[in-house]
């Protein structure tokens, strides 16, 4: 097995197994807690929480409401009851505060199959396939809202993998999978992260809400990086990396770019400590790289 199979090896060896996989670990925790109480409900008759990711009441006091649901419906022409608005104002408020792309990353139950996706991808040694610009989920998250517009519906809501996983786990197999397999398929087979990191329009709403963010990842040790390009190898946003860990001492060690999912997977995988999780204030630069390229075979690896 070679190392570009196995980003993370080193930190294995420095950290441990458990602290080369701590943010991972909880992330998968984190999904399966978000995704756990929609469940109780259907399953154990435990209603703590009514309703899904798209509009939900917690203990029948806090409303939470996606506020990309909220868009469609107001430009298909409803105006919502003020519960609903309320709760997505709140959803508004914490990821604008968090990182938008946090849902992606540590909420949407659909980043655990495209995850398995990618790490099949790998294992296989499939080429990197076709990859559509970053701008088309900005484009497919346009139409979305124009289709809703046009026909007076939420139209995402009719093929959303996200609802309807949800929906398939509570009520046995239907088509819905056949939507959730396509996903898996797409990334291991067409497009590698091609999903979530290029089409998905609420990944692309996310990372409009998030783009100051308080929350951030950090290269605050860069000067301690020895080019392994494990970071890149497990980034789902890998270009986001570059500014930060290679910039000049002048310039902030901070990842700005609001397509960062803040997922922790770079803090994982660094046997040296480059990254760690701060704010965006705590941007005092750090010190800059003697050669801050890359070497071609050392690209082509991270590629």
């Amino acid at each position: 097995m070679t190392d570009k199979l196995t980003p993370g090896r080193d930190a294995v060896r420095r950290k441990g197994w458990l602290g080369a996989h701590r943010w991972l670990i909880l992330r998968r925790l984190s999904q399966a807690v978000f995704l756990g109480i929609f469940l109780l409900g259907p399953w154990a008759g435990i209603w703590w929480v009514k309703g899904d990711l798209a509009g939900s009441m917690t203990f029948d006091v806090l409303p939470l409401t996606d506020p990309l649901i909220l868009l469609q419906g107001m430009v298909a022409g409803h105006w919502p009851e003020l519960t609903a608005l309320t709760g997505a104002l709140i959803v508004l408020a914490v990821y604008a505060l968090v990182g938008g792309r946090v849902y992606c990353s540590w909420v949407c139950p659909v980043n655990p199959v495209t995850d398995a996706a990618h790490w099949l991808h790998a294992r296989l040694g499939l080429p990197k396939g076709w990859q559509p610009k970053a701008s088309t989920r900005l484009w497919l998250l346009g139409t979305v809202l124009a289709v809703s517009a046009l026909t007076g519906t939420i139209a995402w809501e009719l093929v959303n993998p996200v609802t309807m996983l949800q929906r398939g786990i509570v009520f046995g197999m239907t088509a819905g999978w056949a939507l959730i397999g396509a996903v898996f398929l797409f990334d291991l087979l067409l497009a590698r992260r091609g999903w979530c990191g290029r089409l998905c329009p609420v990944g692309a709403f996310y990372g409009l809400v998030g783009q100051k963010s308080v929350l951030r990842v950090s290269a605050a040790n860069r000067a301690a990086c020895d080019d392994c390009m494990d970071c890149f190898a497990v980034c789902p946003e890998m270009a986001v990396i570059t500014p930060a860990l290679r910039g000049t001492t002048a310039e902030t060690p901070l990842i700005l770019s609001p397509d960062c999912t803040n997922c922790g997977r770079c803090i994982d995988v660094c046997a040296q400590d480059v990254f760690r999780f701060t704010h965006r204030f705590d941007a005092h630069p750090a010190p800059g790289r003697a050669d801050p390229t890359p070497s071609p075979a050392r690209q082509r690896r991270a590629a």
